[in-house]
């Protein structure tokens, strides 16, 4: 008889789905979710017009945006309520008009209330752009999604 459980595989992509129809930070930037697992996400974003500076560079507070949604996504994989409570983050080099961003989020460790998760974003040559380390914060007794389960520990 075949199995019912839900994956952790599944919970991750049903999290993306419902994280992202309000998302609007992420929306409004283009940002795309590329791919989601447990405790890993990889997000896509083009530099634009509008996310310049003054140096024709594109605004290092959106890269930062860019690997924090990447975080977000990556934290919230298991169908645990979880926020930031801090991060870091390094830019190593500029990215201009039309670079495409890519931010891979990787789960460094996890504990019942905290995580550690590095964030590499990269531009479409693998050039280095940012380095982003974020500290997780999970809350109890709330879900991303009711009803489906926290694979958490699976």
């Amino acid at each position: 008889m075949p199995s019912t459980a839900v994956t952790p595989q599944q919970v991750a992509e049903a999290v993306r789905d419902a994280m992202w129809k309000d998302d609007r930070a992420s929306q409004l930037l283009g940002i795309e979710v590329l791919d989601i697992g447990p405790g890993t996400a990889r997000l896509r974003m083009t530099v634009r017009p509008d996310m310049l500076n003054s140096h024709a560079i594109c605004h290092g507070g959106l890269i930062t945006t860019l690997a924090d949604s990447a975080f977000a996504f990556a934290c919230n994989a298991y169908n645990d309520f979880t926020v930031a409570s801090g991060f870091d983050v390094n830019l190593v080099a500029s990215a201009r008009l039309g670079d495409v961003l890519t931010a891979t989020a990787a789960e460094v460790g996890k504990t019942r209330r905290t995580g550690l998760y590095d964030i590499d974003v990269r531009d479409q040559d693998g050039r280095r752009i940012a380095a982003f380390r974020g500290r997780s914060m999970t809350l109890t007794g709330k879900l991303v999604i009711p009803g489906l389960p926290s694979t958490r520990g699976v």
